[in-house]
């Protein structure tokens, strides 16, 4: 499968940046393209919501006090009262990659449907557990971790720990690409029969019988993928600190 290029399944180039000093021409990917405007609604969102904040809350402040506090809770349970300082990164995680899967349904490509963001947020949450493992129990007392329950299963723990982010990306980058592959083939299927069927060009068979399926591999699987990457993410750096 094309991940990169311009064909296939795969992510399009959406711009290109010219003549740039030292590197000449940059190609901007679709992905690119997207995060960066997932990136800015998000931003554009946070500071409408944390305007003229009141005492008493009322409207879209009271919405937002109800998100943090649900997200708060929610690394409480899975990451102990005192690692509570990881709500903003968890919320910050499951809002950017659960606006990221069910962004198709804008007529998007969805950026988690490339493999290069998925593993990017896996490497993250890695390098994250293995820093602050090292940092909750010291360089010796984490590297006794791998040794556990016995000395000679070091060489597969090893091989255990490295799997983890690999799993990790694999995993939401190949739930929502077989959504985009799915629908995309489903697509098609339904132009060709509008033509063939009724000699149409305009493919009307489009409109309203995916729906279904948008619903499920968009919507559903989207927001489910989300917050399983991210309370899988919440058990990894809590299970590395204690």
């Amino acid at each position: 499968m094309n991940l990169v290029g311009s064909e296939g399944f795969g992510p399009r180039i959406a711009f290109t940046l010219r003549d740039l000093p030292f590197v000449g021409d940059i190609p901007v990917s679709e992905t690119v393209t997207v995060t960066w405007m997932i990136m800015f609604v998000l931003l554009v969102f946070s500071i409408v919501a944390t305007r003229n904040m009141k005492k008493k809350a009322k409207g879209l402040q009271l919405v937002v006090e109800q998100i943090v506090s649900v997200i708060n809770n929610l690394t409480k349970q899975n990451m102990g009262e005192r690692n509570y300082m990881w709500a903003p990164y968890v919320g910050t995680l499951l809002f950017l990659i659960g606006i990221s899967n069910i962004i198709g349904l804008l007529g998007f490509r969805p950026p988690t449907a490339d493999l290069n963001t998925t593993m990017c947020l896996s490497i993250t949450t890695f390098v994250l557990t293995q820093f602050f493992g090292v940092k909750s129990k010291g360089p010796g007392g984490y590297g006794k971790g791998f040794l556990q329950p016995m000395p000679f299963l070091l060489p597969l723990n090893i091989i255990g720990e490295l799997a983890n982010p690999v799993s990790l990306g694999f995993r939401l980058f190949g739930n929502i690409s077989a959504g985009v592959i799915i629908m995309s083939l489903l697509y098609g299927a339904l132009g060709s029969f509008t033509e063939s069927l009724f000699g149409l060009a305009v493919p009307f068979l489009q409109v309203g019988v995916p729906a279904v399926l948008h619903i499920y591999f968009d919507l559903f699987a989207g927001l489910l993928q989300s917050f399983i990457f991210t309370m899988l993410t919440m058990v990894f750096i809590s299970g590395a600190m204690e």
